[in-house]
């Protein structure tokens, strides 16, 4: 007993002070940034997308890019395909929306008569311009979630799992996981919703008491992630039942996680 002590003290407080000490490690592969007004070929970029993330439409002098980060798994390929540095990948993780239409970013280019891309007409708008005094404001509330594997490949739980480690300490929120959808304010959802799932994900939904929210977690459960929908698969979370903030990555890390628990929060108590 004395040993375990000895080793506490020494140890000291291991806990990441999130969301004020939100440092990642630089080499970490978060949000790819785009530079739309030097970005000269999208077509080879979304190209190598293994995901769809990035689309390129021409329509007569008009040249449409849409990037959705719902979509994207980080995986840095379009930072190896863009010229010129256009495309970098950043350590920024709070991505968290609370309407999937926040995930996606559009930039529109003029095209010549050749069809070589022109001028940048109209750029968009930085995604996820959440207030951190917000998250400060709900932080004193408590909440239960109930997680639900819909088909993920675990990835997600692996990271889920790490907000009760010493290191990301969950429970000192106020947050904690529970057993029944009966006793949750929260259901936190991976996976793209397999066929199988999609009844059992719907009667838990139906079991979680009102107020309730639901918080689609990766790139499967906004969208389908590389199963998309087919024979198998229902796609996002939000093909079954109402979602109210979407957490992108491939699997988000567990600063993500919270970064989008504590936007629903916020969202619980408006």
């Amino acid at each position: 007993m004395f040993k375990i002590l000895e080793k506490t003290f020494r140890a000291g407080t291991v806990t990441k002070d999130y969301p004020d000490g939100a440092a990642v490690s630089p080499a970490y592969r978060g949000q790819p940034r785009f530079d739309f007004a030097n970005w000269r070929d999208p077509r080879s970029t979304a190209s190598v997308c293994p995901t769809g993330a990035i689309e390129v439409s021409d329509s007569g002098q008009l040249r449409t890019v849409t990037v959705d980060y719902g979509h994207c798994i980080f995986c840095g390929e379009c930072a190896g395909a863009a010229s010129g540095g256009a495309v970098t990948v950043t350590p920024r993780f709070e991505l968290a929306a609370t309407r999937r239409s926040d995930l996606r970013v559009t930039a529109e280019y003029t095209l010549d008569s050749s069809g070589a891309q022109g001028a940048l007409l109209r750029g968009p708008a930085e995604i996820g311009a959440k207030l951190k005094r917000e998250i400060h404001r709900v932080l004193g509330r408590s909440l239960a979630i109930r997680e639900v594997d819909a088909g993920s490949c675990n990835g997600c739980e692996l990271e889920i799992v790490a907000l009760n480690n010493s290191l990301y300490d969950i429970e000192r929120f106020g947050i904690q996981f529970v057993a029944s959808p009966r006793h949750a304010d929260m259901l936190l959802v991976t996976g793209p919703v397999t066929r199988n799932m999609e009844l059992a994900l719907r009667k838990t939904y139906a079991a979680t008491p009102d107020p309730k929210l639901v918080v689609a977690v990766g790139t499967c459960g906004i969208g389908g992630g590389i199963f998309g929908v087919n024979y198998a698969t229902c796609g996002g979370v939000d093909q079954v039942v109402p979602v109210d903030v979407y957490i992108p990555g491939c699997p988000p890390r567990p600063e993500a996680l919270l970064y989008g628990i504590l936007l629903a929060v916020g969202r619980l108590g408006a």
